[in-house]
């Protein structure tokens, strides 16, 4: 009998090939941010993903940053980001390609009160697990200090919203993005459709003006006004359009799934929502 653990066990030795992963569909590569399988460990987060039949992801930093706790957890966490091996990261990033799955991009959210020893890490970091981007949740003002070092890496930067219209230093308004970007052409935005809309703003409209400074998208639905996070196709958010979009237009965004709504569970529901994608796609 093949259990889940000897499935899991398979996944993360095969090689590339043997997976036979490809979830582009009509040019658009369909992915997930990693943070959709919050409640497993690394490799059962890979092996979840295989078994969904998904070939990219986005790392979330949630997935390879130990959890401190106690008074010292800030202190320690910035010690291990700035002495961890970097073959650490190599490895990761070989268990999703040996699995047959495409890195896009590291989430490591730049904030204020990051070092800028912590700030060039994250891109050592984004450089061994073998990818070409990062994508942030940020402060406006920390722009600044990240796009110098974006330039030098010659990295790009998805800075992340969410919908806290009330502190200018958020992301979460169109001219926040607009002066992150006036930064430096190596910041762009990763552009969360969810909380975009539920912000009170058009993501079609956004695509349309910035689209070649959009590193990645998250694709979640959520209801105007602030609203929560519902299955697909119960929110206010142009999902389907927005797909169908990047179908007409072909640009090479990785529309990644973050499942955030409570559901039945992270794999049933993560399948639910590649099969709306597959169906909004035809």
């Amino acid at each position: 009998m093949i259990t889940r653990r000897h499935l899991c066990q398979a996944l993360l030795t095969a090689p590339a090939w043997a997976a036979r992963l490809d979830s582009r569909i009509h040019g658009v590569q369909i992915g997930v941010q990693s943070y959709s399988f919050r409640d497993r460990a690394l490799d059962a987060c890979i092996a979840g993903i295989a078994e969904v039949g998904l070939s990219e992801c986005e790392l979330w930093q949630g997935h390879v940053e130990p959890k401190f706790s106690g008074p010292d957890r800030r202190a320690e966490l910035r010690h291990w980001r700035t002495m961890v091996p970097l073959d650490e990261f190599a490895a990761t990033g070989d268990k999703f390609r040996k699995t047959g799955i495409s890195l896009s991009a590291y989430n490591y959210s730049f904030r204020d009160d990051l070092t800028d020893e912590e700030i060039v890490r994250g891109f050592e970091m984004a450089r061994a697990l073998g990818v070409n981007a990062l994508t942030a949740s940020s402060t406006v003002s920390v722009t600044q200090r990240v796009a110098p070092v974006a330039a030098k890496y010659r990295m790009r930067v998805g800075m992340h919203g969410h919908d806290n219209l009330a502190d200018p230093n958020e992301f979460a308004r169109k001219e926040s993005f607009e002066q992150a970007m006036r930064e430096s052409a190596w910041i762009g935005v990763n552009l969360d459709i969810g909380h975009f809309t539920a912000a009170g703003y058009d993501p079609i409209a956004f695509l349309n003006q910035y689209h070649d400074r959009v590193v990645t998208l998250h694709i979640k639905d959520r209801k105007k006004n602030q609203g929560p996070n519902m299955p697909f196709g119960q929110g206010d958010t142009p999902t389907a359009a927005v797909l169908r979009l990047l179908k007409a237009k072909q640009w090479d965004i990785p529309a990644n799934i973050e499942y955030a709504y409570k559901g039945a569970g992270t794999v049933e529901e993560v399948r639910r929502c590649y099969e709306f994608r597959k169906q909004a796609l035809q």
